[in-house]
């Protein structure tokens, strides 16, 4: 891989860590949530104001994602300074 090629990686990698964490805060203040979320699910963060890493983030899941464990999409605005998750929504992954 080139140098652009690990710098555009490097910058996926933390926009991703960006809104991971605001998921993760937003649900550490909202833990009732918890109870309306599958067991050991993956989590999969798509924004709806960054086609270009909704898409990475899908085509990791088509990759990486695990067939035994349900997936939550997590669909929130990058540009919104507070996070209000439009969707949580478990979906069990096709065989």
């Amino acid at each position: 891989m080139d140098s652009n090629g690990m710098k555009m990686k490097a910058h996926v990698v933390d926009r991703n860590l960006r809104l991971t964490q605001r998921v993760m805060s937003y649900l550490m203040t909202n833990p009732n949530l918890f109870e309306a979320l599958p067991d050991k699910f993956e989590l999969v963060v798509l924004p709806d104001d960054d086609p270009e890493l909704r898409a990475y983030n899908l085509d990791l899941l088509d990759r990486y994602g695990s067939e035994a464990r349900p997936v939550v999409f997590a669909r929130l605005s990058v540009a919104q300074a507070e996070v209000t998750p439009q969707v949580f929504a478990p979906v069990l992954k096709a065989a």
